[in-house]
């Protein structure tokens, strides 16, 4: 069964869904209503008994997703549609695999990491975006991942992971060609909802208390809740959101 809608397709096939966020024009930037779709969509997966397992993606070939849609951001009636799908994403108490067709930025950096497992291609790459904007994004489920250490380096300077460092401290899970990916990712998950979803999701909850990923997560989002719309935050993000316009503008231009 495939559903096509204008900003996310959802396709399932046996027990597996795949998410595809799809602006690519946009680098799958996660404005409100595509937040609020995957949101729904990954809900609507949980309770759902016929599905054991979700893959999560990016739509074309050079974006799996470039974090929160900076227009969204700017404008206080529209905020929050990065939060939710990485919420969702959060409380998915199934296995979640994030397939990384091309750089993950940000929000999309986070939410890939509150993915279950990673698998990317060289086109792959990861920046945690936080301390440049002024906000908290990946301290609570970066650490389990990479280890406290390299998590401090990545957050702190919030610099880009490339996708052989990301495979080397184990960002991602394993890489794949550009064209194999999906299909490589869809194989593992096949592999896994061959098992007890009961005991999926029991094991996952286990290793979630075992790294405290729940009490962080609630952590950061009260942190960042607090820190966004301060002052030098707002700062931050204007200066950051104007740099990327700019970009845009010159490139139309050439």
């Amino acid at each position: 069964m495939t559903v096509d809608t204008h900003l996310l397709t959802v396709t399932k096939s046996g027990s597996v869904i795949v998410l595809t966020m799809n602006r690519p024009e946009k680098h799958n930037a996660l404005n409100r209503e595509l937040g609020s779709a995957v949101a729904a969509t990954l809900e609507a997966a949980d309770a759902d008994d016929v599905v054991s397992v979700a893959v999560l993606t990016g739509g074309g070939s050079v974006a799996f997703c470039a974090g929160a849609d900076m227009a969204d951001q700017m404008d206080p009636e529209r905020r929050g549609g990065a939060e939710r799908a990485i919420a969702a994403a959060a409380a998915f108490s199934k296995p979640l695999i994030a397939a990384v067709n091309g750089y993950a930025y940000g929000g999309g950096a986070l939410l890939a990491a509150a993915c279950d497992l990673r698998y990317g291609s060289p086109a792959s790459r990861f920046r945690f975006l936080g301390a440049a904007y002024g906000l908290v994004v990946g301290a609570s489920h970066l650490p389990p991942i990479v280890g406290s250490a390299k998590a401090r380096e990545l957050i702190y300077t919030a610099r880009t992971v490339e996708a052989d460092e990301a495979s080397a401290i184990g960002l991602i899970n394993g890489g794949f060609s550009g064209e194999s990916l999906l299909t490589e990712v869809m194989a593992i998950a096949s592999a896994i909802a061959e098992n007890s979803l009961p005991a999926l999701r029991a094991s996952k909850q286990v290793i979630n208390a075992t790294t405290g990923a729940g009490a962080s997560w609630e952590m950061e989002r009260a942190y960042h809740r607090e820190l966004f719309g301060s002052e030098e935050q707002m700062g931050r993000f204007s200066a950051a959101a104007g740099k990327v316009l700019n970009t845009k503008r010159a490139g139309a231009d050439a």
